[in-house]
C-alpha cells in the first residue's frame, strides 16, 4: 500500500533559535530537535518531503565574503551559489540528524538531500522592484565604492541603520529536479528539496543559467508539493497557532479555518506581510491546487496535530 506523503515546510526559527544560538553547532542542535517531531510523522507511517528555510545562513556567508574582500580582496560569493551553499550544508545536518532518529527508534527508511533548481521568469515584475533585503549593513561613505566594483547592485537605506542590498523574489514557476525527487520518492526515501526556496534559474533555450534572488521557501513548497500529490503540507513557524488581531487584546486564535475564510481574513489584514500572509497565501495555493489539508504550527505541535487537531488547519470550503 502506497504510503501517505507529509510535506514539511521547516521554518527559520526552527534552525537559529536566538542571537546567542548561531553558530553551526547550535543550528545542528536546532535541527536535531526538530527532527525529532517530523520522525514522529514516519512513526505514524507518512513518507516525508522536508524543505528548510536559509535566509540567517545565507546572511552569515554573504558577511564572510564581504569580510573576506575587505580583508584580503577575495572576490565575493554570487548570491545563487549562498542559497546552494546553504541547500547543501543544512540539508546535510537534516538528513544525518533523520537518518539517525531513525536508526534510535529502529524504524525503516532513508533521508537525503536533493540540491535543487527553481525556474523564475527572467520578466518578472520582482526583477525590476528588488525589495529582499540581504548581506551587511553598509555606511554612506562606502556606498560610491559598493556602486563602482557592483553596479548592478539595488542598495537601499534601511531605517536609519545604513544602507542595504535589496534583491528579487520572483514567483517560483517549475522545480527543475522534480523527476529526480519522483524517482526518490518511489523506491522510498525521504528527500530535502527545495531548501531556502531553491536555486533561482532562468531558462536561455535549453540553458539554465543561475540569477541573484531569493525564492520565497512557502511558495516553492506549496508548488511542490501539489505537484507530488502530497497528502498533507505542514508549514512549521515560531507559534502554535495562527491567530487573528495577532499581539493585540482581542486576539483570536484560530483552530479550523476554510479557503474562503482565509481569504476574507488576508482581505481585512489580519496577517502580516513577510510573517504570516505568505505561508497562508501558501497554502490557499496547495489547497486550491487539490490539496487536502495545511497545518501551520510550531515544530513541538507537530505530531499532536496530526493526531489530535493541535495547531491550525486549513481545509478546502
Amino acid at each position: 500500500m502506497k504510503k501517505k506523503l507529509a510535506f514539511v515546510a521547516i521554518g527559520g526559527n526552527s534552525l537559529i533559535k536566538s542571537k546567542d544560538l548561531q553558530k553551526v553547532e547550535d543550528q545542528h542542535d536546532a535541527i536535531r530537535a526538530t527532527v525529532t517531531h517530523v520522525v514522529d510523522l514516519i512513526g505514524q507511517g507518512y513518507q516525508v518531503i522536508i524543505s528548510h528555510g536559509n535566509g540567517p545562513q545565507v546572511g552569515f556567508i554573504l558577511r564572510r565574503s564581504e569580510v573576506a574582500r575587505r580583508a584580503t580582496g577575495l572576490h565575493l560569493v554570487p548570491l545563487v551559489n549562498a542559497v546552494a551553499d546553504t541547500q547543501g550544508s543544512i540539508g546535510y545536518q537534516i538528513q544525518q540528524a533523520t537518518n539517525n532518529e531513525l536508526a534510535a527508534r529502529n524504524l525503516a527508511g532513508q533521508c537525503v538531500t536533493v540540491v535543487t533548481q527553481v525556474v523564475v521568469d527572467e520578466n518578472d515584475p520582482a526583477f525590476k522592484t528588488p525589495a529582499k533585503p540581504v548581506g551587511e549593513f553598509f555606511d554612506a561613505s562606502q556606498i560610491d565604492a559598493i556602486k563602482k566594483e557592483y553596479p548592478s547592485w539595488s542598495l537601499v537605506e534601511d531605517a536609519g541603520r545604513g544602507y542595504r542590498r535589496v534583491v528579487p523574489s520572483p514567483a517560483p514557476i517549475e522545480v527543475v529536479e522534480k523527476p529526480v525527487i519522483e524517482s526518490l520518492l518511489s523506491q522510498g526515501y525521504h528527500v530535502v528539496a527545495a531548501g531556502g526556496g531553491g536555486i533561482p534559474v532562468v531558462k536561455h533555450g535549453r540553458d539554465l543559467d543561475g540569477v541573484d534572488a531569493v525564492i520565497d521557501k512557502d511558495l516553492v513548497s506549496s508548488l511542490l508539493a501539489g505537484q507530488l500529490g502530497a497528502d498533507l503540507l505542514i508549514i512549521s513557524t515560531a507559534v502554535e497557532q495562527v491567530a487573528l488581531n495577532y499581539g493585540k487584546p482581542n486576539q483570536e486564535l484560530i483552530g479550523t479555518m476554510t479557503v474562503s475564510q482565509a481569504e476574507k481574513y488576508i482581505g481585512e489584514n489580519h496577517f502580516a506581510p513577510g510573517s504570516m500572509l505568505p505561508k497562508i497565501e501558501a497554502a490557499l495555493e496547495f489547497l486550491k491546487n487539490g490539496g487536502k489539508e495545511v497545518i501551520i504550527t510550531a515544530p513541538e505541535f507537530i505530531n499532536d496535530a496530526v493526531r489530535s487537531g493541535k495547531g491550525t488547519h486549513i481545509v478546502p470550503g
